[in-house]
């Protein structure tokens, strides 16, 4: 990928794969019974969480090292606003949104965004800035992970069922899928399974590959994690990533602060 088609890469990120995440993101608080898959451990006895109880256990400012935390800001018209020409790819939307990908009792969400750090042209005089330079200034500035982290509880055995509709979506929408909120339309050309953190009773992760206006692509991660009756989702972007093709990923600082809270 040239340099300048990097930096359109950018630019059409932060109006394409990244205004679903933007537009749809919301603060979601709404105020069971599950049999862990994994353990065999029975949670009939469990009650879902309510909202109030939730805001308690979700990551907050100074949980993650390295991160702010802050309260999620934009929200849809309604969670009927996310919609896909594939209805069994809407969990995921709801994911990349940061709200509850099933039918939640209660549900909230928060962002963690990664501290800057100091670039190699920081030291330089604007005039010194090779066209490079700015570039690679440009790119340093937007090279931050930003993670959308939702908690949402579920009654009975939603929390399991929802771990399934997840999967299920991930293997319905490898062919890519085409998302609208509120309106603005999002094509993603396909979706992955990735290695999952393997925190809580159960986890899935998954790669969306966004198609970019100038016909160039660029990833967004998700992951849900199951703890109990209660979960725990994960969309991270970073645009200084998609604009320099590097890789990144879900920060594991980010999903084992969460993880801490939820024991």
């Amino acid at each position: 990928m040239k340099r300048s088609s990097r930096v359109r890469v950018g630019a059409a990120a932060a109006v394409s794969v990244l205004s679903l995440a933007l537009i749809t993101g919301c603060g979601g608080d709404s105020d069971g019974d599950a049999k862990d898959s994994d353990s065999g451990k029975s949670t009939t006895a469990a009650k879902a969480l309510g909202a109030a109880e939730l805001k308690k256990l979700i990551i907050a400012k100074g949980d993650v090292d390295g991160y702010q935390v802050a309260a999620v800001e934009g929200a849809p018209s309604s969670k009927a606003a996310i919609k896909a020409d594939n209805e069994k790819c809407r969990p995921l939307l709801y994911v990349f949104s940061g709200l509850a990908p099933g039918d939640a009792a209660a549900e909230t969400n928060q962002t963690a965004t990664q501290e800057p750090k100091p670039s190699a042209t920081a030291s330089k005089s604007v005039e010194d800035l090779s066209g490079a330079d700015v570039e690679d200034a440009l790119t340093d500035s937007f090279s931050l992970n930003v993670t959308m982290v939702g908690l949402s509880s579920y009654e009975g055995d939603g929390a399991e069922k929802t771990m399934k509709t997840v999967s299920e979506a991930i293997t319905a929408c490898a062919g890519g899928f085409t998302a609208t909120a509120d309106g603005e339309k999002q094509k993603f050309t396909k979706v992955a399974t990735e290695k999952a953190s393997g925190t809580g009773d159960e986890s899935v992760a998954f790669v969306a590959t966004g198609d970019m206006e100038d016909g160039d692509t660029a990833p967004v991660h998700g992951e849900v994690v199951r703890h109990g009756n209660t979960i725990a989702s994960y969309y991270t972007m970073n645009l200084g990533a998609m604009m320099s093709a590097k890789a990144y990923d879900i920060p594991a600082a980010v999903i084992d602060a969460q993880a801490a809270k939820l024991k």
